[in-house]
């Protein structure tokens, strides 16, 4: 019996996971990905319905290519009811290539650094029960059931919970990039909107909120912190205020506005792609590229850091002149340069936690927000774009109130 249910565990997950690559150039959000993840809904319905799969002894982690004993086999138990390690290499206790294949393969689907053994990342993963990712994979469908977004020819998909960007075009991806999201307490919100241009050697006007929660709190420890920062303090019609005026020991609410110059240093990098929306939130380049290393990439104020920033530029200036070489030609100049699209592309940010990826494995990722949970899923689903009025009985769009005069009330 236990092997039958090994087996069809297994034959289901297989329909899912398939070889590596069978579908990289697809993209994890589009419009197959409700019907890809309901196949994987089902599959862990399977695996839940026969008792899940077991927890693995934390001294895993201690384990390397060639040690043999209980926790190996432990291990390979658990990587094959999840599909990673074929059923025929489950027999004996050897870390063997296949444990270190199934182990990178397991690793990937999760986001984490295909290393090969077990580490404090892989074995939370690891020891997360199937009811918690069937939760995951439902939550992805009740969000892409009320999506709003409408799949263009081009567009941009950020996945928050994956700190990952995809630059699809034609049903097809072009370009993958490592993203940096906003961490807990500073969320990325869940939005539509369109990039409409892309600036090079930006400014960067740094919201209020960020002036109070850390502007304000450094100059307090460091009176030199603007100056390193290369920042300035500019009042009305954007006159320089000299820091050593400003009594930062009881400043709450700024009366002016800092501006960090540009730069290499400057904290949007060299690159902004610009996508006007109520949030005020954008893609950017980083001077802090180390953090792209990490396997836990939440730790922005809410807009996204985007690895290879300059490359997700040219891809969306395809059609112009501003090749990539172009592009870095004008970076290096140091000037200030606003360049235009050619057509708007849209840009989805989006929460999902548990789906079946672009390559054909079913993919997890921590809920970092919490948002998995009926209520949570409401406020992270993209709501359809409300048409604009129209005249009645013209067909026209209804002009701004602006242009159509002022607003009658009782006192007119």
């Amino acid at each position: 019996m236990a092997v039958r249910f090994v087996k069809a565990s297994v034959a289901a997950l297989a329909l899912l996971l398939g070889a590596a690559g069978a579908r990289a150039n697809e993209p994890s959000y589009g419009p197959n990905t409700y019907d890809r993840t309901l196949e994987a809904l089902i599959a862990h319905e399977d695996i839940a319905g026969r008792g899940g799969w077991p927890k693995v002894p934390s001294t895993v982690t201690l384990l390397k290519p060639d040690m043999q004993g209980p926790d190996v086999a432990a291990l390979k138990q658990r990587l094959m009811l999840s599909g990673d390690l074929p059923p025929e290499t489950l027999p004996g206790d050897v870390y063997d290539a296949n444990v270190v294949a199934a182990v990178k393969r397991f690793q990937i689907r999760h986001g984490l650094s295909d290393l090969g053994t077990v580490g404090r990342l892989t074995l939370k993963a690891i020891n997360t029960p199937v009811e918690t990712r069937l939760n995951q994979l439902t939550a992805t469908l009740e969000r892409l059931k009320g999506n709003g977004f409408s799949f263009a020819e081009r567009y941009v998909v950020v996945n928050i919970p994956g700190a990952s960007v995809e630059a699809v075009e034609n049903g097809i991806v072009q370009r993958r990039h490592l993203a940096i999201v906003g961490r807990p307490d500073r969320p990325s919100p869940v939005l539509q909107a369109n990039i409409t241009s892309v600036n090079l050697n930006p400014t960067w006007t740094v919201p209020t909120s960020i002036v109070k929660a850390d502007i304000i709190p450094h100059m307090r420890k460091d009176p030199g912190f603007l100056a390193k920062s290369h920042m300035r303090l500019l009042g009305a019609e954007n006159r320089e205020i000299d820091p050593a005026t400003v009594n930062w020991a009881t400043l709450t609410s700024p009366y002016f506005t800092v501006r960090q110059d540009p730069g290499p240093d400057n904290a949007l990098g060299q690159m902004k792609i610009d996508m006007p929306n109520t949030e005020a939130i954008y893609l950017h380049d980083t001077p802090k590229k180390s953090l792209f290393r990490n396997d836990v990439r939440f730790n922005s104020s809410g807009c996204a850091r985007v690895e290879g920033v300059r490359d997700l530029g040219a891809w969306l200036l395809e059609g112009t002149e501003w090749t990539l070489p172009a592009l870095e030609a004008e970076i290096a100049k140091g000037e200030r340069k606003n360049i235009s699209l050619k057509k708007s592309v849209p840009v989805a940010w989006v929460y999902l936690t548990g789906w079946q990826g672009a390559d054909g494995l079913v993919q997890f990722r921590e809920d970092i927000y919490g948002l998995d949970t009926p209520q949570g899923i409401v406020t992270s689903t993209i709501p359809a774009r409300k048409p604009r009025p129209k005249l009645i009985g013209t067909g026209e769009p209804a002009k701004p109130a602006a242009a159509r005069g002022p607003a009658k009330t009782a006192a007119n």
